[in-house]
């Protein structure tokens, strides 16, 4: 079972954050999104994710505001007005506190927000607070 969608088109970034993940012991539970499309067709069971809607076994978000295709705030506000996935809880990837898109995406419903490069202490607290308290 999947329990987090990373949407992160940077690779080092990505890298960066699976080892986050796996010192936080969890990185057997990541699926990679590297545009706000893929990420889209993941969760909706669209393109080449079509046999598969994803969005009932992701338990947290982590999205980049920066991505190719489909820009992050657009892939927020979809996860947003689809009902199938408005209460899975998103977490902003961000190189900066000052970000403008951070305080639009507060107003969206994001939980949280992460600075680039991911402290694993920092997200092992969020992974804990937002999908190991569902499972209790």
């Amino acid at each position: 079972m999947m329990n987090v969608l990373l949407i992160e088109d940077n690779d080092d970034d990505a890298e960066l954050a699976r080892r986050a993940f796996e010192r936080a012991g969890l990185s057997e539970n990541v699926y990679t999104a590297h545009d706000g499309t893929q990420a889209l067709d993941y969760l909706f069971g669209r393109g080449a994710f079509a046999d598969n809607a994803a969005s009932s076994s992701v338990q947290l978000i982590l999205l980049d505001l920066n991505l190719p295709k489909t820009p992050g705030l657009h892939v927020l506000r979809q996860i947003r007005l689809n009902p199938a996935t408005q209460q899975i809880p998103v977490v902003v990837l961000t190189v900066s506190r000052k970000e403008p898109d951070l305080l639009q995406s507060f107003t969206m419903g994001i939980v949280d927000y992460l600075i680039k490069p991911l402290d694993p202490d920092r997200f092992a607290q969020i992974y804990k607070k937002y999908v190991r308290e569902k499972k209790s």
